[in-house]
């Protein structure tokens, strides 16, 4: 039984497949009854509130708070924005009718062809056209500014193909949606947004991630600029994994939303839009985890310790367990997760296997033995190494390495972004290496037409064009026309 536990599709054989396989053996999540939505299972979603927790004070910290708007959107509002209905207008689910009623021809439930309402309503694909509808009535005068408003929901996108965590039709986010007074106010709330989704992504996810601001072709719809935190999974490809967009006065100029500035003379809004997603915990699995299942950063774990006693009998138990039950009082005393897996109905291999598919960041075993020479064997889930303890004094030792595991999983997947970051100077040697996978810095023209032509024969795009970074001019690898730097290009998610 731990052997098919175990039995993973091999990362380098199909990454694809066992990714899929990793999802449904740890526990994450499954396929439901509805064509492109997930279930998303307790060990799965513990993982998400934890860094829904996280973040929210993170949000929290800097000023915004929590609202919560309609799920449904009359379709008017859509509209109201040239470029936003354009980018999402394929992807929308439409409400129509309001009732269902028997057939009268016996083919079950149907329909009222006579409850079709007056006006569409969209299922939120994202939340600015409601959103701002209401800022319209809560902003007046320069005092009412700034507004800063987060909301944690579910949101529909009508995707045609789909996988699990990575793209769903149905997924969950945050969406902060800020109102400013000015143009440099909501220019620096949409950067300093971005700053926190990296410091949550480097630090709480062990992801390392590069900042940048993303093409006209690739930003979001209706924004004037759309930042972006891309990483790199282990397949070579880029995720982006958090982006924050200023609006301008785009939206503002739509609903009308204006104030009174302090000369007393109407101005329009700026505004911001920043979002993550369960896409994170798409990042997560592929970044760090391995061909025998999940790996988990500790400061993302649901369980970061668990202990799993090794006994012949109900009294061997009984004398672990009051050794236990010390160990655990203090773990938990320096805010430590931690499980005693003491049940009888799964063997310890069993056990051992189960922990290592879900990620378990350190698994401590003891025995009668163990309690008798004062040790304890403990195993590490990032290196899968076990070494034999004292058992004195072991929670200490186990906060230092849960701390250890998380440094060593963001050194580790900045090592390999770095092996996998290159440089082409030719569209030619362009294309040699983008087949194997990875970043590569190029120069680019700074057209739509040579970025769409790029994305067509090599199915690469830029990822962004980095903060920091080579800042040489050069010439574009296609057309040989000026470019101003190099940007990031690489296939993705």
């Amino acid at each position: 039984m731990a052997k098919e536990l175990k039995n993973f599709t091999k990362r380098s054989d199909n990454y694809s497949q066992w990714y899929n396989e990793l999802v449904v053996k740890a526990d994450l999540a499954e396929q439901s009854a509805v064509r492109g939505c997930m279930v998303i299972k307790p060990y799965g979603y513990a993982i998400w509130e934890k860094m829904q927790r996280t973040l929210d004070d993170m949000f929290k910290a800097t000023g915004h708070q929590n609202a919560y708007f309609p799920l449904l959107i009359p379709k008017s509002f859509l509209c109201r924005e040239a470029e936003h209905v354009e980018g999402f207008a394929k992807e929308c689910a439409v409400v129509t009718h309001y009732r269902l009623k028997n057939d009268p021809e016996g083919n079950g439930v149907v329909v009222d062809p006579e409850a079709r309402l007056e006006e569409e309503l969209i299922i939120r694909p994202t939340s600015e056209t409601i959103i701002w509808n209401t800022y319209k009535n809560w902003i007046h005068s320069y005092r009412d500014l700034p507004i800063l408003i987060n909301q944690w929901a579910n949101v529909m996108r009508w995707e045609m193909r789909t996988r699990m965590f990575l793209r769903t039709a149905e997924f969950l986010w945050q969406e902060g949606h800020t109102a400013h007074a000015t143009k440099e106010e909501a220019e620096a709330e949409a950067r300093k947004m971005l700053e926190v989704y990296a410091d949550f992504a480097e630090n709480y996810m062990a992801v390392p991630v590069i900042k940048g601001v993303k093409s006209p072709n690739e930003r979001f719809a209706g924004a004037v600029d759309t930042f972006t935190i891309e990483a790199m999974m282990q397949d070579g490809k880029a995720l982006q994994s958090g982006t924050s967009h200023f609006l301008g006065q785009n939206f503002a100029k739509a609903f009308d939303v204006t104030y009174m500035n302090k000369e007393n003379k109407p101005e329009y809004v700026w505004a911001t839009s920043w979002g993550v997603s369960t896409r994170l915990m798409g990042a997560l699995i592929m970044t760090h985890s391995d061909d025998n299942g999940l790996v988990l950063p500790p400061h993302l774990a649901p369980i970061q310790v668990v202990i799993v006693p090794i006994y012949k009998d109900a009294e061997s138990l009984a004398k672990i367990s009051e050794r236990v039950d010390t160990i655990v009082k203090n773990l938990r005393a320096k805010g430590i997760s931690v499980k005693y897996d003491d049940a009888d109905n799964k063997r310890p291999g069993f056990k051992f296997a189960d922990y290592e598919v879900k990620g378990v960041p350190v698994r401590l075993a003891i025995g009668a033995r163990d309690l008798e020479n004062g040790t304890v064997e403990v195993m590490r889930r990032d290196t899968l190494e076990k070494e034999t303890m004292p058992l004195d004094g072991i929670e200490d030792t186990v906060e230092k390495l849960l701390e250890d595991i998380q440094k060593n999983l963001l050194e580790k997947a900045r090592k390999y972004r770095e092996e996998m970051t290159t440089t082409a100077d030719t569209y030619e040697e362009f294309k040699e290496k983008i087949e194997k996978g990875g970043f590569i810095l190029a120069h680019w023209d700074g057209s739509p037409e040579t970025e769409e032509k790029i994305k067509e024969e090599t199915k690469a795009t830029i990822r962004c064009i980095p903060f920091e970074g080579d800042t040489t001019p050069g010439v574009c690898m296609v057309t040989g026309k000026p470019s101003a730097r190099r940007v990031i290009f690489a296939r993705s998610y």
